[in-house]
């Protein structure tokens, strides 16, 4: 078997705590993953207001390490940590101001700015609507530096079922981001519409 890849998840406190859980349940069920979770204490009150009262516990029983926000000297906050990459789901937009223009106060955006100067790949799924100007340019700021904007947006062609199915396919989609071997998550697909089907 291959070393496990390190992979980073933050969780910030905007809405959407489901799929940064979602995230964390698929990474640990791979064999090839070790999850360094940080969660802000922000999302830890979104957590248990949107999951429900079990749903911290459960997350820190998954990592392989729960990583205290505060603990700016936690492994994961020097890039000499052979990490493979990070995905903050749900990001909300004062974890991604803080990422696109440096402010590094905590673990969480501390982890996040060492994957870009160590050119790994950082997925932040933004979670904000409707966007103002300010919005936008610290979405360009961080794509500038190097980091992957993906809103958790439903894929409705896929004709979800229920809202399990839409947040396990915006996890599966994170996950695939990332784009490391042995590490994916069996995402659902548009394959396209044949000729013959017209």
């Amino acid at each position: 078997m291959s070393a496990r890849h390190g992979v980073v998840v933050g969780i910030s406190g905007a809405s959407g705590a489901a799929i940064g859980m979602r995230i964390v349940e698929r990474l640990a069920e791979n064999p090839h993953c070790a999850v360094h979770l940080v969660i802000s204490p922000a999302a830890e009150r979104t957590l248990t207001e949107e999951v429900g009262a079990g749903a911290l516990p459960r997350l820190r029983a998954l990592a392989f390490r729960d990583h205290d926000p505060a603990d700016i000297g936690a492994s994961i906050a020097s890039g000499s940590f052979p990490a493979s990459g990070m995905i903050v789901a749900p990001c909300s937009i004062r974890t991604l101001s803080a990422i696109a223009w440096g402010h590094l106060d905590n673990l969480l955006v501390r982890a996040a700015d060492v994957q870009l100067k160590e050119r790994r790949r950082l997925v932040l799924l933004v979670r904000e609507s409707p966007l103002h100007l300010g919005h936008l340019r610290a979405m360009l700021q961080a794509t500038e530096i190097g980091a992957i904007i993906a809103p958790p947006l439903p894929a409705f062609y896929l004709k979800p079922q229920s809202v399990a199915d839409i947040v396990d396919q915006i996890a599966c989609r994170a996950i695939n981001l990332l784009g490391l071997p042995d590490v994916s998550a069996p995402a659902l697909r548009w394959h396209g519409r044949d000729a013959d089907d017209s």
